[in-house]
């Protein structure tokens, strides 16, 4: 301040004007200077080449919700949006474009980066986050912003390869990739950026670049490094790690194949962020962890870890996110879990060998705000577990997750304390009683959960008085009655209501038309008895899941294509009538099956033909639908499940059935179907149940049979005309486990190949469901669709469901099969039924057939099998139906439990003995056949007679000859006989004999 003065007189002499004007700009730049020390926001503007070049930058994009509505004039740039320069300098430093509402499409920027950025000479700081650019790779020239500190072009849709001009970045502290569609063949241009703090490449496919270790690893200032969903498929080695000053490591969702973790991990000390989830680790928690006395964040979700919770981890104190969902561990969880005081978030879920109690120390984790023990086994009431959280956890818990986890008791009035609580889901336990009225006082509530418990009652408006912010509310499965005024109108509004097997009244709940943002609503079984609430479904126009089967509802439906928003309806088992509606090509699954529609289905199937329908899903099982099948397939193209079976559908099958080539399940049962199978069946390879039975269909069974149906799990023909013999190819059906094709005119033997059936072999319990929808946020659910089958088993038509994938059965009856029953059928070792009834089998029933030990149910009857019944028939101990009648069986009924048990009608028409029959078997053990049959028979018998003459007559002359040719003898003879005769009143015999 004193030299400014000093100045002036000195130079004031020479030139008066050059002086005025060199202190003119003295001192503006000591004002410029003064209001910079003192955090002035005063800045010179910014320079024209740079405002020039962010107009530039903005021509290449559309920008829907004006974002960049101030990028416009001659005015400063620095004062636009996103833009941020130098005060002094004037030069543009910070260019932040991010997306601010990832959530809405219309706030994108979408176009292309201009090269425009170039001019931005000082440029430090670049993110254009959540943004648009069409999927074009990351442009090369970013590689020449040398002044780049931090960038961020996450989630802006660039694909192919990183350009490893990237690495010329050499001041880069910040980058993030993540969230594109981008791969790398190797990572080495890394080691050009030294002062890299954090890396975040999620999402990029790291597969080819071997090297993505040995590269971070020449990275000293590392501190966050993400690498979720990479691809990396090797975890691996290094001998130390430089980057030791690791704070977080995620490299979670890559599906190692190693079984361990390695050592350097359990290096890094500073480490308080650890991702491992979804990977293939196995083993137990390893015993290195602990070594990272840092962490508070541990994540080892969906994994193979299968020990207990060791001891160790139950001392982390500082940790705050414990994650440990979908092991394998097992064990009881200890009473030392209330040593983590400091946690926050809990998730032990669905490790189903893990049990124990929730400990009374957890009262003390007051910053808890989530618990998930899903799976778990507590075996818990529900009221002690509520009044160990009343205490301080209260106050914070949001989320209480204890669905499937064995609780049982009563609800209590402990609910009301929990005052932010957002999420309670008790689903599938054995909670009983009513609901209390204290669930109304949870107004921060928006999910509750509690279907499939044993509760009762009635739900009134005071339990809902203060659910303001309720979304979810699914209590089906009780025993549960709605009941609130017929004008009622709630204080929520819900997205998901799930009221199944509950009473909500026997109309369609009117308070339902004020809920604007229902998406699923399930009344399956609730009571109602009302016409079809075709009115709310058109007027809901964010519903995508809707279920009113087994209900009463009645009436017609027209037309359903104005309910494009729709993807899930099922109104099975009521009342309907009338044509089949129209529906929008949007439905994914449609279920109107136990109904009474009527009438064709061409119109339903065959409108907008070359509109492609996104239909997976169609049952119209049980209704009076009737005509031809309309050859209309060909827009079907992604339909799984086809079930038309109990109508009265006639004709051949069309040969645009064949163009479905996603059809997984094909039920035609029961109908007027006639004609061959049409061979463009062969191209649904994905067909793994096929059930035609009780139709008219004629010919042999397709030999392309195992070519075209390698996946074939379930095979009914039964009750048709299909004619010939059992075609080799029926072998090549490996996952077969339902072969039934009984009742039909088919004949020759048992090819010897049957073995191959080795889904009948070891029973490989397929999963038969279908995910036909996943419904995304905020539902996040998916539809799934367990198979039924009608199966002819033991003389009765059974419908299985669950169970159906454990059902194994081989049924052949009402044929003209013959020849021997083969030994190689014995090899069917999970076979649980097996029926070769009315043909004309002959020979032996196999000996080893006792190796079936899965059997239950066994039926050979009116056949020709001779024989006697093999002894290893009572080791079959599951055995609950046997049939062997009406054959040639001879000899003894071997002796079990089991075969005694069994009515002797399951013996009839044969020549056996024994238990349970009537008729004894002789003591004397009968001489066994030879082996050298008929003939050999002859010889015995002829010297059996030979031998029995010689020896009477050997006999009788050996004592009669005597008595004739020795007078003495027979007088000494005579006189036995004479005093014998005395004493017994013979004499008039003996004397005649002498």
């Amino acid at each position: 301040m004193h030299t400014f003065p000093l100045l002036l007189q000195i130079a004031i002499k020479p030139n008066m004007s050059g002086i005025l004007v060199f202190a003119c700009l003295l001192l503006e730049l000591l004002v410029i200077s003064i209001s910079f020390f003192r955090g002035s926001s005063y800045h010179v503007g910014c320079l024209e080449t740079e405002r020039r070049a962010l107009l530039r930058f903005k021509q290449n994009l559309q920008d829907p919700s004006n974002r960049l509505a101030s990028w416009t004039g001659d005015g400063d740039c620095c004062t636009w949006a996103g833009v941020a320069c130098g005060n002094v300098t004037g030069h543009i430093l910070e260019l932040n474009l991010r997306n601010p509402s990832t959530s809405n499409p219309r706030s994108m920027l979408v176009g292309k980066v201009n090269p425009a950025l170039l001019d931005l000479k000082h440029l430090s700081y670049l993110d254009l986050s959540s943004n648009d650019f069409q999927g074009v790779q990351i442009p090369r020239f970013i590689g020449s912003m040398r002044n780049l500190r931090y960038l961020n072009l996450s989630d802006t849709q660039f694909v192919g390869m990183i350009p490893p001009q990237l690495g010329n970045l050499s001041n880069l502290q910040f980058l993030d990739l993540s969230s594109n569609y981008l791969y790398v063949d190797n990572v080495w241009w890394l080691s050009g950026l030294s002062f890299l703090e954090h890396l975040d490449l999620r999402s990029v496919n790291l597969s080819k670049a071997s090297d993505w270790l040995m590269a971070t690893n020449t990275l000293p200032s590392l501190l966050q490094l993400r690498l979720s969903n990479c691809s990396l498929h090797h975890f691996p080695t290094l001998a130390t790690a430089n980057f030791s000053s690791l704070t977080v490591l995620d490299l979670s969702n890559n599906q190692l194949d190693n079984s361990f973790i390695p050592s350097w991990v359990f290096g890094l000390s500073r480490l308080f962020f650890l991702d491992l989830g979804f990977n293939n680790l196995q083993g137990p928690i390893p015993g290195g962890l602990q070594n990272l006395t840092s962490l508070k964040h541990l994540d080892l979700d969906s994994n193979h870890f299968n020990s207990s919770i060791p001891d160790w981890l139950y001392k982390f104190s500082p940790l705050e996110y414990l994650n440990l969902r979908n092991n394998c561990l097992q064990g009881t969880i200890s009473d030392a879990l209330g040593n983590l005081t400091s946690v926050s978030w809990i998730d032990l879920s669905f490790n189903i060998g893990l049990q124990g109690r929730i400990p009374r120390s957890m009262a003390n984790f007051c910053n808890l705000k989530s618990v998930n023990l899903r799976d778990v086994h507590l075996g818990q009431e529900i009221s002690e577990i509520l009044d160990i959280f009343a205490g301080c956890v209260s106050n914070r818990l949001e989320s209480l997750v204890l669905r499937s986890s064995s609780i049982s008791g009563h609800l209590t009035d402990h609910l009301a304390q929990f005052k932010n609580l957002v999420t309670l889901n008790l689903a599938n336990n054995s909670i009983v009683g009513p609901i209390p009225e204290s669930l109304g006082q949870l107004s921060t509530l928006r999910e509750l959960q509690i279907y499939d418990n044993k509760l009762n009652g009635t739900l009134s408006e005071i339990h809902f008085a203060n659910l303001t912010k309720l979304s979810w509310f699914r209590v089906g499965g009780n025993k549960l009655t709605l009941r609130v005024k017929h004008d009622w109108i709630p204080p929520f509004q819900l997205v998901a209501l799930g009221f199944h097997n509950c009473y909500v009244g026997s109309q369609f709940p009117r308070w339902l038309h004020s809920q604007k943002h229902l998406q699923f609503l399930n009344l399956l079984h609730s009571g109602i008895s009302d016409i079809f609430p075709i009115r709310f479904l058109k007027s809901s126009s964010q519903l995508k899941f809707l279920d009113l089967g087994l209900n009463q509802f009645y009436g017609q439906i027209s037309n359903l294509t104005e309910v494009s928003q729709l993807l899930f309806l099922s109104v099975n088992s009521n009342n309907m009538s009338g044509p089949l509606p129209l529906i929008s090509s949007n439905l994914v699954y449609l279920d109107f099956s136990n109904n009474s529609f009527s009438g064709s289905i061409s119109h339903f199937l065959c409108y907008r033909i070359n509109e492609t329908k996104s239909l997976k899903g169609l049952r119209l099982v049980d209704n009076s639908l009737q005509g031809e099948i309309p050859d209309c397939w060909m827009s079907y193209q992604n339909l799984k499940i086809l079930k038309l079976s109990n109508n009265k559908f006639t004709g051949n099958l069309p040969n645009s059935l064949g163009s479905i080539t996603s059809l997984v399940w094909l039920y035609l049962r029961k109908n007027k179907l006639s004609g061959k199978i049409p061979i463009s069946l062969k191209n649904c390879t994905a067909l793994a149940s096929l059930d035609v039975s009780e139709n008219e269909f004629v010919g042999n069974i397709p030999t392309w049979f195992g070519e075209g149906f390698s996946r074939m799990v379930v095979l009914i023909l039964r009750s048709n005309q299909f004619h010939g013999p059992l075609p080799k190819t029926i072998c090549d059906l490996a996952f077969l486990q339902i072969l039934d094709l009984a009742d039909n005119n088919l004949s020759g033997g048992i090819p010897k190949c049957i073995s191959n059936l080795t889904g009948m072999v070891t029973v490989k319990s397929f999963t038969r469901t279908v995910v036909v929808q996943y419904l995304p946020f905020p539902l996040d659910i998916d539809v799934i669709i367990t198979e039924e089958a009608f199966v002819v088993s033991k003389g009765e038509v059974v419908q299985y469901r669950e169970i159906l994938p454990l059902v194994s059965l081989l049924d052949i009856s009402r044929n003209n099969f013959s020849g021997e029953i083969l030994s190689e059928v014995t090899n069917l070792k999970a076979l649980q039924s097996i029926n070769f009834s009315f043909n004309t089998f002959t020979g032996r029933i196999p000996e080893s057939i006792g190796t079936m030990r899965a059997l239950e149910s066994v039926d050979f009857s009116v056949n020709q099998l001779s024989g006697e019944i093999p002894q290893s028939m009572s080791s079959l101990t599951f055995l609950n139906h046997l049939n062997l009648s009406n054959n040639n069986l001879t000899g003894k009924i071997p002796l079990s439990t089991q075969l005694q048990s069994f009515n002797a009608s399951s013996f009839a028409g044969n020549d056996l003995c024994g238990a349970p029959l009537p008729k004894n078997c002789n003591e004397n053990v009968p001489i066994p056949e030879d082996e050298n049959g008929d003939e050999d028979e002859d010889g015995v018998d002829y010297w059996l007679y030979v031998s029995t003459a010689l020896g009477f007559v050997v006999g009788f002359w050996c004592f009669i000859g005597p008595l004739i040719f020795n007078r003495r003898w027979r007088h000494k003879y005579c006189h036995f006989l004479d005093r014998l005769g005395e004493r017994n009143n013979l004499a008039s015999v003996v004397r005649k004999c002498c």
